[in-house]
């Protein structure tokens, strides 16, 4: 605040820097919704690494497509990936579901549920015994008066996955096992149904001198998901959005730029109608109107040649999205759980990791396609197509991955599903959307702060100052066309686009325009004979 002079001499006065810098958002942490073995449900768990994820959903496995997508995600350059675990609703027949298992004696004693649904935890046991601090124990000799125990939660090897020292069985104790469980534990609860029978429960702890071994198994009380049947239900996946299950998960998550959704099982039957009619349909609408996200669409498995491919890609149940890109063909990789037979995968998780890898090395604006885009731990296509046979697909919006001699397998398209030349659209180009999307994202957070300040020139300078020092750094950085700043971008705002209509109603309205890069999808070469003439002395 201004300084108030009160004697002779010299003041020193700190002023506020007029430039509010707004930073870039990230570009390339990628979503994958789909199953896996363990977890959280409908929860979004930001990891950076897959041996993260298999601490937290467990290792990989043949019936989660989405854990092979996620390791392929890795293996190319990916580095932050967001997971919703999503698991099939309960069926009429129940013999379809599989039991959270329940840890129980088999001398009785207290009983202790898995965390997350499935049968995942079958295998693994808890032990409880009393090698705990005296002190702070209850002094009576009497050991039923004994409160304090060890809890350890051990794999099907016996090792030690999670430890718990000096907790009680009373709950007015700081280290009551119920809240400690709840909130520490990944794995474990104890079964409560009511607060008395929580009481009951641990109560009935075994006194200090006998230890205590619960084994996991299945517990038909307490059905409640499927870890046996496929999450394809419209809601397991898609929905329903009130509930906040699968995608809209995604609404609990800071800031997403990819969206992969493996099919259920990517080696049988083709992905079928519900996952396109339903699932991405309804996250291609999620991306564009919610998330200024994209979708990475993979192939049905039923598109045998680039001929199913062009007869069946506007007969499928998709909306032309530009906030989605489909790839094509499917990939065959060695699979590391099965001694390292092929086997097909969907593309979607090795193209996020090629796309990350590309904006890590050129920037959001570099199409993630070309001789640089390798496919990492692919050796095989499940189609080989020809140039003549992609040139098919290209103009249809269909990005081909394609196996060049001397490179490797590599990404070999960069449109949208906006792409189709017919279509003529704007956002035909991937790198053109991603990078007005960047754009966008990054001026809606670095603007807050223009909220309820007043609505004249002061604040349209500052606002023009902050947008175009954000819109210059990406000149300088080579994100547009254009030699000069004013062939590259514009910010307006001023007494022109925020009128006195709009200033009584209050908005401050601002545009910015940019010339975007477009890859060069066709490079050609003239050659010309020269007549061998002599210059004429």
């Amino acid at each position: 605040m201004p300084i108030n002079p009160t004697y002779p001499g010299v003041y020193i006065e700190e002023l506020e820097n007029p430039v509010k810098a707004i930073v870039g958002v990230s570009t390339s942490i990628t979503a994958f919704v789909g199953r896996a073995r363990q977890g959280p449900v409908n929860d979004p768990i930001l990891i950076h690494s897959f041996g993260e994820f298999e601490s937290i959903f467990g290792r990989l496995w043949k019936k989660s497509t989405m854990s092979y997508a996620l390791f392929q995600y890795f293996l190319n350059g990916g580095k932050d990936a967001i997971i919703v675990r999503v698991v099939h609703s309960r069926d009429a027949d129940t013999s379809k579901n599989a039991a959270t298992a329940t840890f129980e004696s088999s001398s009785g004693g207290p009983k202790f549920v898995a965390a997350n649904p499935g049968s995942w935890a079958n295998h693994y046991t808890i032990e409880i015994d009393h090698n705990v601090d005296k002190e702070q124990d209850d002094p009576s000799p009497d050991p039923s008066k004994k409160h304090l125990f060890n809890l350890k939660f051990k794999d099907r090897n016996g090792v030690t996955v999670e430890e718990f020292l000096n907790i009680s069985r009373k709950n007015t104790h700081k280290k009551y096992v119920v809240n400690v469980l709840k909130e520490e534990s990944d794995f474990i609860r104890v079964k409560d149904k009511t607060a008395a029978d929580i009481n009951a429960l641990t109560a009935s702890l075994p006194p200090a001198t006998e230890p205590y071994t619960g084994k996991g198994g299945t517990d038909g009380v307490d059905i409640a998901f499927s870890d046996i049947v496929p999450p394809t239900e419209p809601g397991d996946i898609s929905g329903p959005e009130a509930a906040k299950g699968g995608i809209y998960a995604l609404d609990s998550a800071d800031i997403f730029n990819l969206l992969c959704i493996p099919a259920p099982d990517s080696e049988g039957a083709a992905a079928g109608d519900a996952h396109y009619s339903t699932v991405y349909t309804a996250a291609a609408t999620y991306c564009k109107e919610k998330r200024r996200a994209m979708l990475l669409v993979d192939p049905p498995n039923d598109w045998n040649s680039p001929r199913d491919a062009a007869k069946s890609i506007d007969s499928l149940s998709l909306s032309r999205s530009e906030n989605a890109a489909i790839y094509y063909p499917l990939i065959r990789s060695p699979d590391p759980d099965e001694d390292g037979r092929f086997r097909t995968f969907a593309p979607c998780g090795v193209v996020a990791g090629v796309i990350a890898r590309t904006d890590a090395q050129r920037g959001i604006w570099k199409a993630p396609a070309g001789i640089d885009a390798i496919l990492t731990g692919v050796p095989e296509l499940k189609y080989q197509m020809t140039d003549d046979e992609n040139g098919s697909l290209n103009p249809l919006g269909i990005n081909a991955l394609r196996v060049m001699p001397g490179v490797g397998r590599v990404v070999w398209g960069a449109r949208t599903l906006k792409g189709a030349d017919r279509l003529a659209n704007q956002w035909k180009y991937l790198p053109v959307r991603r990078t007005a999307l960047y754009i966008e994202e990054s001026l809606y957070r670095g603007t807050q702060w223009a909220v309820f300040e007043p609505n004249d020139e002061p604040l349209w300078a500052q606002i023009r100052l902050n947008v175009g020092a954000f819109m210059h750094d990406l000149f300088t950085k080579g994100a547009f066309q254009g030699s000069t700043p004013k062939e590259a971008y514009l910010v307006k705002c001023d007494k022109e686009t925020t009128t006195q209509y709009d200033i009584d109603r209050g908005i401050v309205n601002i545009v910015v325009g940019f010339a975007p890069l477009k890859p060069a999808e066709f490079v050609m070469i003239k050659i010309q004979q020269l007549a061998g003439q002599r210059e004429a002395q």
